[in-house]
């Protein structure tokens, strides 16, 4: 989003110095600066190119991921969806910073190619039922990426998009296009990059990680000598298998997620993975959020891995200020409880969001701000109600996240 981490860029020096080198990383390869995107600059290029937004998410991911590792937060496993893959191999220390700018920028400048022939559409059912719809569109679609136990990505044909798209949307099924994509990621359209990726990508130099990397293309953890230019065509050719490298991260133990983006798109996948398996000492948290970019939003999120026993430096957070720790009292708080008395309502408690495929596919879209996808569920078309459907969005979307957390 537009403006986003921008905050940061004046307030937090560690994410800030990590941006300035993923700048210098990035510019034997760009003709336009992540940095001027970042600050809205006149001369900047438009985040809708997808050879601009994956080098500025790049970018960002990284840096923050810094940003928590100045505050004590250092991950003991990483992995990635998609792209955030390389970011993920970059953190690791997989992959040199030269070697992610590299393939991130070289890759999303090569797929330049494939843009307006194709897209991409979140559909909120498991994997089997989607790929049994599928099979009806001639191998026009195919899916992308498998998020979580009920989500699914789907790639392909434009036209065949919108009739799946119709499709489910006669069995009250919303669905809702990936904002911004026009090409067919994870798709065979992708093959025809092949020789060109092999080519550009030659000469990367991976290396053994010190952190644990788990494989979306693979679905687990991989030896991270493999992460050649041949695992980065494949990366982007072959389905995300988001799913199944969470479910062997909490195999092993991992149950405590951070997603380092500019707004939480993977946390409830990762939410209903860690329920599903039971992992009563599982938490997930996100790092900023759309139109909190700064650094209110990223204290709140430290205070959320504080509260589940990670070990957040605070003298980093409070250097400079003259703050200093205080001892609690000695003596124990004494609480006395008021209770308001209550009558059982005379009609039943509405339904919880999500019980169904419809309601499932109408939060998920309110979580999104996808108001198209809003609109034609609501049959809003009149452009002022439309405009009041935007401003109502973000309140929903918290009462939502308020319901989850309560639950």
């Amino acid at each position: 989003w537009a403006g986003m981490a921008r905050e940061l860029l004046d307030h937090a020096p560690a994410f800030a110095d990590r941006i300035a080198a993923c700048e210098r990383a990035l510019a034997p390869h760009l003709d336009w600066s992540p940095l001027a995107v970042l600050r809205e600059e006149p001369d900047a290029p438009p985040l809708d190119r997808v050879d601009v937004v994956q080098p500025v998410l790049f970018a960002v991911m990284v840096s923050l991921a810094e940003l928590w590792r100045a505050h004590g937060i250092v991950p003991d496993a990483v992995v990635g969806h998609s792209q955030g893959e390389i970011a993920a191999a970059c953190v690791a220390g997989a992959l040199s910073l030269d070697d992610a700018a590299r393939i991130v920028a070289l890759r999303s400048r090569a797929l330049l190619a494939l843009t307006g022939r194709g897209g991409m559409l979140f559909v909120p059912q498991p994997a089997a039922a989607v790929r049994e719809a599928l099979s009806a569109h001639a191998g026009a679609l195919d899916v992308a990426a498998v998020n979580g136990p009920a989500s699914v990505t789907v790639s392909g044909d434009p036209a065949a998009l919108e009739r799946l798209r119709e499709q489910y949307a006669e069995a009250g099924v919303l669905t809702w296009p990936v904002p911004g994509v026009d090409f067919a990621g994870h798709s065979p359209q992708v093959e025809e990059l092949r020789e060109e990726l092999l080519t550009l990508l030659g000469g990367i130099a991976p290396r053994t990680s010190r952190i644990p990397f788990y494989s979306t293309v693979s679905g687990g953890p991989l030896d991270t000598l493999g992460l050649d230019a041949a695992y980065w065509y494949e990366n982007l050719r072959r389905p995300v298998e988001f799913a199944r490298a969470v479910d062997a991260l909490i195999a092993d133990g991992h149950h405590i997620f951070v997603e380092c983006s500019t707004h939480p798109a993977l946390t409830v996948w990762l939410q209903q993975a860690v329920e599903a398996a039971g992992a009563g000492d599982g938490a997930v948290v996100g790092t900023l959020r759309r139109a909190e970019g700064g650094p209110g939003r990223f204290l709140a999120a430290l205070t959320e891995l504080q509260v589940h026993g990670l070990p957040v430096d605070w003298d980093t957070v409070f250097a400079g200020t003259g703050a200093r720790k205080r001892p609690l009292p000695t003596y124990a708080f004494q609480q006395q409880r008021y209770w308001l008395d209550t009558t059982a309502p005379d009609r039943p408690a509405p339904a919880l969001p999500g019980t169904g495929p419809a309601d499932s596919g109408f939060w998920a879209a309110v979580d999104h701000g996808d108001l198209d996808a809003l609109a034609t569920t609501l049959r809003v078309e009149d452009g002022e109600l439309r405009a009041s459907l935007a401003s109502l969005v973000p309140t929903l979307a918290a009462w939502a996240r308020g319901r989850a957390d309560d639950r």
